[in-house]
């Protein structure tokens, strides 16, 4: 399959009005239609994920990465500014921005990848 990406919206869960309704498909077109909320995922809450924003890559040899101390510099295959990946357990989820939150590095995400490519 080509990487086909799409981008769309992020739904606020916390808010169940905000969510799309979704057919049953066993019950056929005639069903009334079922709202999802945050309550239907309450079951995977507590389910661990790995999540990894990707800034960029590079390859480097082990005799050179061994030469590396502190104060390297390391240049990656992205920009400043270009969009970082986002993984989730390996997956491309996401692409997103690299902000600071009180003294902190974080992600705001920016597009969810549909079909995410590993």
């Amino acid at each position: 399959m080509a990487d086909q990406e799409e981008e769309m919206a992020l739904p606020d869960l916390a808010n169940a009005a905000d969510l799309p309704a979704v057919a049953d498909g066993a019950q056929g077109a005639d069903e009334e239609e079922s709202v999802r909320s945050a309550h239907d995922l309450e079951a995977v809450f507590d389910v661990p994920v790995n999540v990894s924003a990707v800034l960029g890559k590079t390859h480097v040899e082990v005799s050179n990465l061994l030469k590396l101390g502190r104060g390297a510099i390391v240049e990656l295959d992205r920009k400043v500014g270009e969009a970082i990946d986002i993984y989730v357990n390996d997956r491309l989820v996401a692409r997103g921005e690299v902000v600071v939150v009180d003294d902190r590095l974080g992600v705001t995400m920016t597009e969810i990848v549909k079909g995410g490519v590993s």
